[in-house]
């Protein structure tokens, strides 16, 4: 095939080899039928009449087929960094997607985990108000079957006494003493299960601790306790029912010294959340505390840890008047450390005027 080539390049015009060496379309062919060193040179000299020019036309030659493969290699190259730079591209912009569905996936989660325990703190405060209207049903219905015989028999027992003598008399004051506190537990059910209408008015909570405890600082329980008031003078007034918070405060104090022993302290203090639009009023002792299995039934009626003396309606009475204004209320104690109640109450009441009187502690 060379010798063809070469005798078809003899037949050509001389201006075609006038200085010695192939022309390109003699070269290509040479370049695709002879790759190897030794054919090459075989090649170059069979188409040279002289050793130099053969020489300097394989050099010649090598040196083209160097570009040519180092073209090629350049361009091969380029062609996989390109390819490199996609897929790298691909794999960031897949791992992108990943994290993008992982943290949908865990805010999902989130959101069944706080849906899973609103619907517990729901079913739990429905199932508390079933309860409160089963009682209230039953409270209405006990008052009345109870309260007019008992009027009958605490008359009678005071007719008696006025005519006894001696332990006679002695014996009667004890069944007036019972049929009172008969009375009491019943009009305390009353009052948690029918709370009467809110008599609206303008209240200072600071001057409403402070009478409170001028109230109840020469009781006998309170003699050898230190009673701090720390409700802040600049606190705004509040719209409520002067009665129903005085109750409130008063069964509040007396539960905590029951529970404080002599030399102890009880702290009364207040803040506002202003963005709430509610006052958080604090009362907290350095009693003994409630055990943790006492403390998830301390608001259920007559439900009480002081045997004899009392009605265990002072906390149930507390949370239903607070629920009247719209509040709240919540126990943290732990045994042996002491208990906080905290009662949460709106500065206003929605949909609700001040009647009956516009200050009544200010």
């Amino acid at each position: 095939m060379l010798r063809w080539l070469l005798r078809q390049e003899g037949s050509r015009p001389s201006h075609h080899r006038a200085n010695g060496s192939l022309p390109w379309h003699v070269c290509a062919p040479v370049v695709v039928l002879l790759c190897g060193p030794v054919r090459l040179t075989a090649a170059t000299a069979e188409s040279t009449s002289s050793p130099s020019s053969g020489f300097l036309s394989g050099l010649a030659l090598g040196c083209f087929l160097l570009a040519i493969a180092a073209f090629l290699v350049r361009r091969r190259l380029k062609v996989t960094r390109q390819e490199l730079q996609k897929a790298r591209e691909l794999a960031d912009h897949r791992e992108y997607e990943r994290n993008l569905a992982q943290q949908e996936l865990v805010r999902r989660l989130e959101e069944e985990r706080e849906l899973a325990k609103e619907k517990l703190q729901f079913d739990s405060q429905l199932a508390e108000y079933e309860k409160y209207a089963s009682l209230a049903q039953l409270a209405l219905g006990a008052a009345h079957e109870i309260n007019n015989p008992l009027l009958g028999i605490m008359s009678h027992l005071e007719l008696e006494w006025k005519d006894a003598t001696g332990e006679q008399r002695i014996e009667i004051e004890q069944c007036i003493e019972g049929a009172k506190r008969i009375s009491a537990a019943v009009r305390g059910l009353l009052d948690y299960a029918r709370p009467g209408p809110l008599l609206l008015g303008k209240v200072n909570l600071f001057k409403l601790v402070a009478e409170t405890l001028k109230f109840v600082e020469h009781q006998p329980m309170f003699r050898h306790l230190t009673v701090a008031n720390r409700v802040p003078l600049d606190l705004p007034s509040i719209t409520a029912d002067v009665n129903q918070l005085s109750q409130i405060l008063m069964n509040l104090l007396l539960n905590a010294a029951q529970a404080t022993p002599a030399g102890g302290d009880i702290t009364i203090s207040a803040g506002m959340e202003q963005s709430a639009g509610i006052i958080e009023l604090r009362v907290h002792d350095s009693g003994s505390g409630i055990p943790s299995d006492i403390l998830p039934h301390v608001f259920e009626p007559f439900f009480t840890t002081k045997r004899g003396k009392g009605t265990g309606l002072g906390l149930s009475i507390s949370q239903s008047y607070i629920r009247s204004h719209g509040g709240d209320i919540q126990l943290e104690s732990t045994s042996g450390s002491g208990t906080m109640v905290r009662v949460t109450l709106p500065v206003h009441q929605l949909g609700k005027t001040a009647t009956e009187y516009q200050e009544v502690i200010g």
